[in-house]
């Protein structure tokens, strides 16, 4: 079966591809690098430099390499940016993708697997969060995630274009060489870590008077094989014929910003100082997912939901790839 990969260059997106080639799969790989890295991709994958809101060179791969689904990685994902500047994730998270989206219905592509976000569900009125809680984004990058969903409800409706939609919860720690490589970097965990990789003095800790047991956020955080996994099987669903479903994909436990923090500290043996700063717009108190209906309808379940192990993973990574991808 030929894939394309939108965003596959990316941090989720590579480690899928490369877990998609080892299950025989033909990967096309669609980035424009302005986030990815080339270096990520397996070699055995194809490489078309490229935005995701080009239609005809969507419809010319799709025609070229005789594609069967897509699946989309291509989003920008910082909620303090996009408070900052909602108009650069509505463009790309939104227009583009309904771009991409219409160039797939186009070529007659009726498989579409799609990067959503715990941020769909804004502030949670129960914890766990199932995939039937109300939707209602606190921040623009919510907003734009849940835009899409909407049009792929309709889309299936109109054009018979099937969806497995995912809202990731915080994807995280490493997998065959492959890790996190942002710039700037927004996510906690390896922000943690540049501290012991004396790239930073200290963390800031973004609020400790949150309605939680510590005061710090609480997030799900599941390790990034799980996540590739999942859309192997969400590739497999669609195959034999399914008309599309949602689901979270999360461990169902929460950690606190202060307890990843202790992780790192026993993993890398660092004492990591913290500083307590003002909260950040559009940030939720807790996130955890239930993943009870992916458990039951897609067979899967994580792998490595422990913590630490996650942590371990992620420093690995990062303290054999200082600089990420890039060769100092």
């Amino acid at each position: 079966m030929s894939l394309l990969i939108v965003g596959g260059a990316g941090y989720i997106g590579s480690v899928t591809s490369h877990l998609l080639v080892r299950n025989g799969f033909q990967v096309i790989v669609l980035d424009n690098l302005s986030r990815g890295h080339r270096a990520a991709l397996p070699d055995q994958s194809e490489f078309i430099q490229g935005d995701l809101g080009d239609k005809e060179l969507v419809k010319e791969i799709c025609r070229s390499k005789q594609v069967e689904a897509a699946l989309h990685f291509a989003a920008f994902t910082e909620v303090g940016e996009s408070v900052r500047n909602p108009s650069k994730y509505f463009e790309n998270n939104s227009v583009r993708t309904k771009f991409l989206l219409d160039a797939l219905v186009e070529s007659g592509v009726d498989r579409f697997i799609f990067s959503s976000t715990a941020a769909t569900y804004g502030e949670p009125h129960e914890i766990p969060i199932t995939e039937n809680h109300p939707k209602q984004p606190t921040n623009p990058y919510g907003w734009s995630k849940l835009f899409v969903e909407q049009i792929l409800d309709s889309y299936k409706t109109a054009y018979g274009l099937r969806s497995v939609i995912f809202r990731y919860f915080n994807a995280a720690g490493a997998y065959a060489g492959l890790g996190e490589a942002h710039k700037p970097e927004s996510h906690l965990l390896p922000i943690v870590l540049q501290v012991p990789l004396g790239q930073r003095e200290s963390l800031s800790v973004f609020g400790t008077d949150w309605d939680t047991p510590d005061g710090t956020c609480v997030r799900d955080y599941i390790h990034i094989a799980d996540l590739g996994d999942a859309h192997l099987k969400g590739v497999e669903l669609l195959a034999d014929g399914s008309e599309g479903e949602v689901f979270n994909l999360g461990n169902g436990e929460g950690h606190s910003v202060l307890q990843v923090v202790q992780a790192a500290r026993k993993v890398t043996g660092h004492p990591i100082p913290t500083v307590e700063s003002p909260r950040r717009p559009g940030d939720p108190a807790r996130l955890v997912a239930s993943s009870a209906k992916a458990r039951k309808e897609l067979g899967w379940a994580p792998k490595i939901p422990d913590l630490e192990e996650i942590v371990r993973s992620a420093w690995d990574w990062h303290s054999s790839h200082p600089h990420g991808f890039e060769t100092p």
